[in-house]
């Protein structure tokens, strides 16, 4: 890692109240911050007119989009958003994927004052999940409609929600869609500086819409100040982002606050480059991102697990390839779940083979509400699952339970005032002192050492109590049986609610069994392969045989056929299962999981 000041190291100061609460806040103080997005575009466009702002895949190479080119670009959009009387009132909706013009229409919205709703890709592209475009289209009523290609889009563009509302295409293609080269165009008859300088710290940039795991998706409304602040307080934390521009080749979804708020404007805020990749860590779109990367690496690496595992055995089988990954890498960041323990080790021991050094191996905590960093693991340590301290700024209130296992709220700068438009949800999701209710559980690594950081344990909501009062903590039972079944599951949900033995519901993996070992199921969609069933069962007796209790041994297990249905609701559109929605929607297969006869149900000895 490059520079005098790799990063902050932790400091925390701590606060133990009378009635058992813990405060925890950084004991610095938040570093200064720009009032709106538009300064950092200004500022590198000015300092580094020619570097690569935004790239994306064109023929075999690349098409790169230089910071001062973006910031023409940005002005003249913004004048025809204007232009068109699209206001803080009326937002954009965008329906396509990560790309240049995707970016460059964001940041018009945000330079002057029209918040964009992107969405994920299949809610337009999935017929099926056509459901959930309406209700998004439904809450935020937005003037004007982006897809980067007509019609590969059509059958979203003809909604009848859509009908009144112009629809702006990259690659137009009907004649319904206006192409985005006449918004290039700019509208001389805007004052675009005026417009630009009527944006504020408090101007909503974007409406995030939550996963939706417990209910339609919420709207998140996020402001200039939460994400200004955010990219700050990561900076605080991670000196290094300030010691020399970032790079970084990525292909997380810009609807999702990671990939969209979290690592687009870290690139944005310190004059960094952003490749997009076009890529994604499934069969058939993997081999897509080592193709990008045969070209374009990064200083910092950001993934989710299973990415991370698909990347480790590819760079252990191009001798090339690792030696470029790690040349220059300061970072390696994951999110949205634990990484397994020997994934770290074996990014750690490529490492040192390949530069004699490890980057920082690091993750963070937070949600779409948050910005959405709140906690991060900004020092070096040894193992995975740590989300580290709050960030300057931050306060984490801890509140514990029986067991040491603690709530946390959180309050500061980059955090959500409250939903769109709906207040009831807004004052339930904050406590009498403002602290916002996040539903997560965290535990200290050392109670002794609260500088030692923060594990995360799951979510309350998802925990749930046998008929012997037992407490299943779910989130942290859920990760130690996937790795027991690696690789035979993509995905599984616990079972146990009311009942006497924890049960689990499997959702095989058809990259590693293959499509042809997957039978149509039975009427209720379980699936019979005494093989896989076997395999299954031996594995869950070893899980059994060091369990310490009934909180954490699996005693049945079933197989089901059909994947999970985004359409359904099953999964969210980040690609997470929804567990409530798989067992009320498969309420069949979960009455016959605790039936002994059932020839479906694997029984568990141990």
């Amino acid at each position: 890692m490059t520079g005098a000041t790799k990063y902050q190291p932790h400091r925390v100061i701590r606060e133990d109240r009378p009635d058992g609460t813990i405060l925890l806040t950084a004991d610095h103080a938040l570093g200064p911050t720009v009032r709106t997005t538009g300064d950092w575009l200004h500022r590198w466009a000015a300092e580094a007119p020619d570097r690569v702002f935004l790239a994306e895949r064109s023929g075999t190479g690349w098409r790169e989009q230089s910071y001062a080119a973006t910031l023409e670009q940005v002005r003249a959009l913004a004048a025809a958003l204007v232009g068109r009387g699209l206001t803080a009132e009326t937002p954009i909706l965008i329906m396509s994927a990560n790309g240049v013009d995707h970016g460059l229409l964001a940041l018009a919205g945000q330079y002057a004052g029209i918040p964009v709703v992107p969405v994920a890709e299949q809610y337009a592209l999935i017929p099926g999940a056509h459901d959930r475009l309406r209700h998004v289209i439904d809450v935020v009523r937005p003037g004007l409609a982006f897809a980067v290609d007509a019609v590969e889009y059509a059958d979203a563009i003809e909604l009848d929600e859509l009908a009144d509302i112009e629809v702006v295409a990259s690659r137009p293609g009907l004649s319904r869609a206006t192409p985005l080269e006449e918004l290039l165009r700019g509208d001389a008859g805007v004052d675009i500086d005026a417009a630009h300088a009527a944006v504020g710290p408090d101007s909503v940039v974007k409406i995030l819409m939550t996963s939706g795991s417990t209910s339609h998706p919420k709207g998140v409304p996020t402001t200039h100040r939460m994400m200004c602040v955010n990219q700050t307080q990561i900076a605080d934390a991670l000196p290094f982002l300030r010691e020399r521009p970032p790079v970084i080749v990525d292909w997380l979804p810009w609807n999702h606050v990671f990939g969209g708020s979290h690592n687009f404007n870290m690139m944005l805020a310190n004059g960094g480059s952003l490749y997009v990749d076009d890529g994604k860590p499934v069969k058939g779109r993997f081999e897509r991102t080592l193709e990008n990367l045969a070209t374009v690496t990064g200083t910092l690496a950001f993934n989710v697990p299973v990415g991370f595992s698909m990347m480790l055995a590819a760079l252990r089988a191009d001798r090339d390839l690792r030696q470029r990954f790690f040349s220059d890498l300061d970072l390696v960041f994951y999110a949205g779940a634990s990484l397994p323990q020997e994934v770290w080790q074996g990014f750690e021991e490529m490492a040192m083979e390949v530069t004699g050094s490890v980057p920082l191996m690091t993750s963070s905590w937070g949600l779409t509400e948050t910005g959405p960093a709140c906690l991060m693991q900004h020092e070096p340590t040894s193992r995975s699952g740590i989300v580290g301290v709050p960030l300057t700024g931050v306060t984490a209130k801890l509140i514990p339970d029986d067991e040491m296992r603690c709530e946390v709220r959180v309050k500061g700068p980059n955090i959500m005032a409250g939903y769109f438009e709906d207040e009831d949800k807004a004052r339930e999701s904050f406590d009498a002192e403002g602290y916002f209710i996040t539903g997560d559980a965290m535990r200290f690594v050392d109670p002794e050492r609260p500088e030692k950081g923060l594990r995360f344990d799951g979510r309350i909501s998802e925990d749930f109590k046998l008929l012997t009062g037992t407490w299943v903590r779910a989130a942290a039972l859920r990760l130690d049986v996937l790795a027991c079944l690696a690789p035979l599951a993509a995905d599984l949900v616990l079972t146990g609610h009311d009942r006497d033995a924890i049960g689990v519901m499997i959702f095989a993996d058809r990259q590693a069994l293959g499509d042809a070992g997957f039978a149509p199921g039975d009427a209720d969609g379980a699936l019979v392969d005494e093989g896989l069933n076997a395999e299954i069962a031996r594995r869950l007796a070893d899980h059994a045989a060091t369990a310490t209790g009934s909180s954490i041994r699996v005693a049945r297990a079933l197989v089901v056929a059909e994947p999970a249905s985004l359409a359904e609701g099953e999964m969210t559109a980040k690609g997470n299962l929804n567990p409530r929605k798989v067992l009320t929607r498969r309420a069949a297969l979960l009455e016959r999981l605790y039936d002994d006869a059932d020839p479906a149900v694997i029984r568990i000895r141990g």
